[in-house]
C-alpha cells in the first residue's frame, strides 16, 4: 500500500489510528455523560452504606462463639458485670394414656419416675459445661424442677428454673436440665411405651445481664 502524501506513513496505518481515536472519543463522551447523571450526594450515601460504622456492625446478629477467623472459642466475659441471672425452660413428653396412668400411680417398674427425673434434671444443670463444650462453668445458686400432668394431651410437662450470680446467663443450664429430665422419664418408662415423644423444649424466660429480660411469645 502506498504512503500518504506528506506524512511518510502507510495509508492503512493512518486509517487505523483515526478509527482508534474515534472509538476512544466516544467512550470518553459516554463516561462523562454517565458521571454527570450521578449526584455527588448519592455516591457518598452509597459509600456509607457499604461501610457501616463499628457501632452499627456490633448490633447486627452474629455468632459470638466464633472469632474473627471463624474458629470456635469460649466467649470472654471478664468485662461483664456480675448480676443476678435467672432462666426458665420447659418442654414435655407425650405418651400413651396408660403410661401416664402408671406414672401417676407410682407403679412403673423402675419406681418413682418423676422423683428420679427431678434429680437427673438438677444434676444435668450442674454438669452443663461438661456437656456443651463452649459453656462457662457456673456456680448455680438455685435449680428448681416442677412437673405437671396434662391428661388432655396425654403428656407430662417439665419446667426448670436456674439461677446464678455471675457474668453470663444460665439459659443453657435450664435447657439442659429440662431435656435431661424428659429423657429420664423416657428411660424410666420405655419398657412400657417406646413411642413416647419429647417436644417443645425451649427457653421460656430469662433475665439479667446486658440483654435484659426475654419472655417467649
Amino acid at each position: 500500500m502506498t504512503a500518504s502524501k506528506g506524512s511518510g506513513k502507510p495509508e492503512w496505518l493512518m486509517l487505523r489510528c483515526a478509527a482508534l481515536t474515534e472509538v476512544h472519543a466516544k467512550e470518553l463522551a459516554l463516561a462523562r455523560a454517565a458521571a454527570s447523571k450521578t449526584p455527588a450526594g448519592k455516591v457518598k450515601r452509597a459509600s456509607r452504606a457499604r461501610a457501616p460504622s463499628p457501632a452499627a456492625a456490633a448490633l447486627e446478629p452474629h455468632f459470638t462463639h466464633f472469632d474473627a477467623a471463624g474458629r470456635a472459642h469460649m466467649v470472654d466475659v471478664a468485662a461483664k458485670d456480675v448480676t443476678r441471672r435467672v432462666a426458665r425452660a420447659g418442654g414435655r413428653i407425650v405418651m400413651k394414656p396408660a403410661t401416664l396412668a402408671l406414672i401417676g400411680a407410682g407403679s412403673a417398674k423402675k419406681g418413682d419416675v418423676l422423683g428420679v427425673a427431678r434429680i437427673a434434671a438438677i444434676q444435668a444443670a450442674k454438669r452443663t459445661s461438661d456437656l456443651i463444650p463452649l459453656c462457662h462453668p457456673l456456680a448455680l445458686t438455685r435449680v428448681a424442677v416442677t412437673f405437671a400432668a396434662e391428661p388432655a394431651a396425654s403428656a407430662i410437662a417439665i419446667e426448670v428454673t436456674a439461677e446464678t450470680l455471675g457474668q453470663t446467663g444460665v439459659e443453657m443450664e435450664a435447657l439442659t436440665a429440662a431435656a435431661v429430665g424428659l429423657l429420664t422419664i423416657y428411660d424410666m418408662c420405655k419398657a412400657a411405651d417406646r413411642g413416647m415423644r419429647i417436644e417443645s423444649v425451649r427457653l421460656l424466660e430469662k433475665s439479667g445481664g446486658k440483654s435484659g429480660r426475654y419472655v417467649a411469645g
